[in-house]
C-alpha cells in the first residue's frame, strides 16, 4: 500500500491542467483496453461474421436494432469489427512497445555508458534509421515481413518498432552518457562495483524515467502508423483481424454513394484512442518532470493570537485593553 502510494504521489500531488488532462487520457485509453480485452462479450459477432441462424446479414445495412453501427459491402457487422479493431490496435501497439523497451533501452545504456567504436557504429545506424521518415520505412519494412511472415500482428509490430527504436536508444543514451560522470556513480566505482552492477543498479533506474512518455506518445502514433498501412493494404487483412485502416480503405468506394456508416466509426474509435494516448503522454510529460509539474498546495491555517498566549499573557493583554478604553 506504502509502495502504490508513492508511485502515484507525482500525479496526486499535481494540480491544474496536467493533472486533467492525464485523468481524461486514461479514462478514454481504459474503455479501448476493456473493448480489446473483453471483445468476445462486447461484440455481437465475430468480425468476419456474416451469417448468423442460418441467414446472411444484408449488404451495406443501415444502423438498426440487430446491426448497431450497420454493416459493410463485405457484410460484415461494423459494430463488432471496430470492437475488435480495438484489440487489434492495442495488441500490435503493446507488442510494438514492448520490443521498443526491449531493444532500445539496454543498446542505449550499454552505448552511453562504455562508449568507443561500439557507440559509434549504434549511433550510425540509428541515426540513419531516425533519418528517413517513419511512415516510408513502417511501408518498406511492412512490405518485407508481410513476405516472409505475412500480413499477421506479429509483422505491423516488428515494423513499427523498427521505426521506434532509434527514439528509445537516443533518450537513454544521451542520458545514460551525462549520468555515468555524477558523484554517485564515481563512488560506486571507488567501492569497487563493477560496470554491469553499476548500470543495474545506479543508471537504470535513473535512465528509464523518460520511457513512459516516450511510450504513451509513441502508442499515439503507432495508431495512425498502423491506420496509415491498413488503409494502403499492407496492414491486416479483413480475414486474419478486424483493423480500422482496412476497413476504411473498403469505406472509400461507399462514401461516394452517401453510405457514411462504414467509414464513420472505424475513424471515429481512430480519432479517440489516439486522443486518449496523447493526453496521457502529454499529462505524464507534466506530471512526472519537475520542472514542469505544478504541486497541489495545501492551505495554511494560522492560529489565533489567543491560542498562542497563555492564561497570564491574555490577563495582562486584557488589562490594557481595559486602560486604552479607559484612556478614551
Amino acid at each position: 500500500m506504502r509502495l502504490l502510494k508513492r508511485l502515484a504521489a507525482p500525479v496526486t500531488d499535481t494540480t491544474g491542467l496536467a493533472r486533467w488532462m492525464l485523468l481524461a487520457g486514461l479514462v478514454i485509453t481504459l474503455v479501448f483496453i476493456v473493448l480489446a480485452v473483453f471483445a468476445p462479450w462486447i461484440a455481437t459477432y465475430g468480425f468476419a461474421q456474416a451469417t448468423a441462424h442460418g441467414h446472411d446479414f444484408a449488404k451495406l445495412s443501415r444502423p438498426d436494432g440487430q446491426h448497431w453501427f450497420g454493416t459493410d459491402r463485405l457484410e460484415f457487422d461494423v459494430y463488432s469489427r471496430v470492437v475488435w479493431g480495438a484489440r487489434t490496435a492495442i495488441e500490435v501497439v503493446a507488442l510494438s512497445i514492448v520490443i521498443c523497451v526491449v531493444v532500445g533501452v539496454p543498446l542505449g545504456l550499454v552505448s552511453g555508458y562504455f562508449g568507443g567504436w561500439l557507440d559509434r557504429v549504434l549511433v550510425l545506424v540509428m541515426d540513419a534509421l531516425f533519418a528517413f521518415p517513419s511512415f516510408l520505412l513502417a511501408i518498406v519494412f511492412s512490405f518485407l515481413l508481410t513476405n516472409i511472415v505475412g500480413g499477421s500482428v506479429i509483422a505491423v509490430s516488428l515494423s513499427l518498432s523498427v521505426i521506434y527504436v532509434p527514439q528509445y536508444y537516443r533518450v537513454v543514451r544521451n542520458t545514460t552518457v551525462s549520468a555515468k560522470e555524477a558523484t554517485y556513480v564515481e563512488a560506486a566505482r571507488a567501492m569497487g562495483a563493477s560496470d554491469w552492477v553499476i548500470m543495474r543498479r545506479y543508471l537504470f533506474g535513473n535512465v528509464v524515467q523518460s520511457v513512459p512518455v516516450i511510450g504513451t506518445l509513441n502508442a499515439a502514433d503507432a495508431i495512425l502508423t498502423l491506420a496509415g498501412l491498413g488503409f494502403l493494404g499492407l496492414g491486416i487483412q479483413s480475414t486474419q483481424a478486424a483493423e480500422w485502416g482496412h476497413d476504411l480503405n473498403r469505406a472509400l468506394a461507399d462514401a461516394g454513394s452517401g453510405i457514411w456508416w462504414t467509414g464513420l466509426y472505424p475513424g471515429l474509435a481512430i480519432v479517440l484512442l489516439v486522443t486518449g494516448l496523447t493526453l496521457v503522454g502529454e499529462g505524464l510529460n507534466e506530471t512526472l518532470n519537475p520542472t514542469l509539474r505544478r504541486r497541489r498546495l495545501l492551505p495554511v491555517v494560522l492560529p489565533s493570537r489567543a491560542a498562542l498566549m497563555g492564561p497570564a499573557d491574555a490577563d495582562q493583554d486584557q488589562s490594557e485593553q481595559d486602560q486604552k478604553e479607559e484612556a478614551r
